[in-house]
């Protein structure tokens, strides 16, 4: 239907007044969707020669039923660490690392324990290795998603520990330098880190998008984690992250040496994330991810014992994460 020309004065100050009207409500509506549809590239952007903090608290609860008897053990580990920007190449950064401070806390059965860098009572052992860890730089090679595609030189963190601590046999330094393997070593070290590093998406993603990470754990339990992330909220001064992830045990049928004795697990569950960053560098300034997990762990058999042992497991993991 052709418009009916607009004769009147008073008729076509209101018809141009409508016109505006409605032109700029579809500004607005076109405004409004630009922004909704916002998209930001979620990557690393890190300066050279800066140095960046990252603090961690791990708590880990384990309910073993063993024999038809339920044990349960809970260890607390805080490591504080620095990350010194050295070089940028294409994607990756290459890092200096250094541990600044480390306590341990576990509950047994049988009492409990408590360790830290910061002791300067010599009779005790861990907690003097875990000062003699201190400052002892290693590097990485980290992408810009948060992959860690290198850890180097990592030996020089466990190079002296025992020097000042001669009367040990070479058993006993064996077994105290598994232990801390597994906690701080090479392979302890690239999942932890991937664990709250390699969150990023591969391409650029608005509010609300979703988006798919894997990732593998090899020290303790080797395990896969496959994650889903949401770009949940967008701020002038944080991005937010929200996180859903199923865990499950990479090869069953292999034995890991778990304490001196090789132990295959057979163990699946989950874990949650909520993770903030900054908008700017996308480093991490808060972070809590829990996870449980549980299932059946199988310690091969031996001299000792040539049947084995077989315990049912429940692991329950809060990580809290900062920047200072």
């Amino acid at each position: 239907m052709p418009l009916r020309p607009v004769t009147d004065g008073a008729e076509f100050a209101k018809y141009i007044l409508t016109m505006k009207r409605i032109l700029s409500l579809l500004i607005g509506i076109s405004v409004l969707t630009a922004c909704l549809a916002q998209k930001v590239q979620l990557e690393l952007n890190l300066t050279k020669g800066e140095t960046y903090t990252q603090l961690m608290t791990t708590t880990v609860t384990t309910l073993q039923t063993v024999n038809g008897q339920d044990i349960t053990m809970k260890m607390s580990a805080t490591g504080k660490m620095t990350y010194k920007v050295t070089d940028i190449r294409d994607a990756v950064y290459d890092m200096e690392v250094n541990y600044e401070r480390l306590t341990m806390k576990m509950s047994l059965p049988n009492g409990d324990m408590e360790f830290s860098s910061e002791k300067t009572d010599k009779t005790d052992v861990f907690s003097g290795l875990l000062g003699a860890m201190l400052n002892k730089p290693f590097s990485i090679e980290m992408s810009k998603t948060g992959k860690v595609n290198k850890v180097k030189n990592i030996d020089a963190v466990f190079s002296a520990m025992f020097d000042n601590y001669p009367h040990l046999s070479d058993a006993e330094k064996k077994a105290l330098e598994g232990m801390l393997m597994q906690t701080y070593g090479e392979k302890a070290l690239k999942g932890n880190i991937e664990l709250c590093s390699a969150i990023f998406a591969d391409s650029p993603v608005a509010k609300g998008d979703k988006w798919t990470v894997t990732t593998q754990l090899e020290s303790g339990m080797p395990a896969t984690v496959e994650s889903v992330y949401e770009l949940k909220e967008i701020s002038d001064s944080y991005y937010q992250l929200v996180g859903n992830s199923t865990i499950e045990t990479a090869d069953k049928d292999a034995y890991v040496e778990t304490n001196g004795m090789p132990v295959r697990y057979d163990m699946a569950g989950t874990m949650t994330s909520d993770i903030t960053i900054d908008s700017k560098s996308r480093w991490i300034t808060h972070a809590l991810i829990t996870q449980s997990i549980k299932g059946m762990a199988h310690v091969k058999g031996s001299p000792q014992q040539p049947e084995g042992m077989s315990m049912s497991m429940v692991t329950n993991t809060q990580m809290v994460i900062t920047d200072k």
